[in-house]
């Protein structure tokens, strides 16, 4: 399974933490990037950076998705961080 751009961002996110790629593997990774995509291109809007409950909702996501995974828990709340930076970049080029 080929990697667009967007997942590609979600994907280096993920697999930053070693401990992730040797439990998860290659493929998994791909699947999360995949499904983070759809998920967040939908959730994302205009102002979601300054609403708080948006945020929230979108970091919700991201979480359930992970342990959906079994993203390794030590690493769920740095993972969730990049995985919102990796938004923020992202969500202006899907907002237009």
């Amino acid at each position: 399974m080929g990697l667009n751009e967007d997942e590609l961002a979600f994907y280096d996110a993920l697999a930053k933490y070693e401990s992730a790629v040797h439990e998860l593997g290659d493929d998994t990774l791909k699947k999360i990037a995949h499904e983070l995509v759809e998920k967040l291109r939908k959730s994302t809007t205009v102002d979601w950076k300054v609403r708080d409950s948006v945020r929230a909702r979108i970091r919700n996501i991201v979480r359930i998705l992970l342990r959906r995974y079994k993203y390794p828990p030590d690493k769920t709340d740095e993972a969730v961080e990049w995985v919102l930076k990796q938004v923020e970049v992202l969500s202006e080029a899907w907002a237009s």
